[in-house]
């Protein structure tokens, strides 16, 4: 019988952790769940609805599909930043966790497993996680990765502007409140500051695949 495979990650913005994660979820076929999406999802409700409350993330949340997260225009710094601001309200994670938890502990049948990241996936939404890392890398690196993201994207962005916007989203999310951004000392610690997206890969699947075969 094969065994479930839960993977935690956390990680602070343009680390690569969403890369990471996806390529760990298509070669061990786990159900991936982008959590910092659905932050980016409700600060993105927040722009555009005038009556911005409770009860409208809950009736969004209650009836969002995977498929939702992959606009486009979720990508946006504004967006981000709004979504750094809407994930320090404790409500708002209250509605948010129960989402998460479906997600990582009841994942569609035709999956292994799953693999959730974000910024509290070790410390609360997946504590008991078969493998648990911390991706991260120097700030420079990740606002440069963000901004060449933004321009493929024909966003209108200057690299200062990226890097300002990066540094402000990490003193928000290291320091809120309500699960703020650490590593536990049960995680692995990966930096991807060196590392091409492959070779990243691999040391991930090599720690994996001996615990696997253990």
């Amino acid at each position: 019988m094969k065994k479930i495979i839960q993977v935690a990650i956390d990680s602070p913005a343009a680390a690569g952790a969403g890369t990471q994660a996806k390529l760990i979820a298509k070669h061990y076929n786990l159900f991936y769940l982008d959590t910092g999406k659905i932050y980016r999802f409700i600060g993105n409700l927040k722009i555009k609805k005038k009556k911005f409350n409770y009860q409208l993330v809950k009736k969004e949340i209650k009836k969002l599909k995977i498929k939702n997260l992959q606009s486009k225009s979720l990508l946006s710094d504004k967006v981000a930043i709004e979504a750094s601001i809407v994930a320090k309200d404790k409500k708002i994670r209250k509605i948010v966790y129960n989402f998460q938890l479906k997600c990582a502990h009841f994942p569609p049948k035709k999956f292994r497993g799953s693999i959730l990241d974000g910024r509290d996936i070790t410390s609360v939404i997946m504590k008991d996680a078969m493998f648990k890392f911390f991706i991260t890398a120097d700030v420079k690196i990740r606002a440069l990765r963000r901004y060449k993201e933004l321009k493929s994207l024909k966003k209108k962005v200057t690299y200062e502007e990226v890097l300002k916007s990066i540094k402000i989203r990490d003193k928000s999310d290291y320091n809120r409140k309500h699960s703020p951004l650490k590593k536990t000392k049960d995680s692995i610690l990966i930096s991807t500051s060196k590392l091409s997206r492959r070779s990243c890969f691999l040391k991930i699947k090599q720690i994996m695949d001996k615990k696997l075969k253990a």
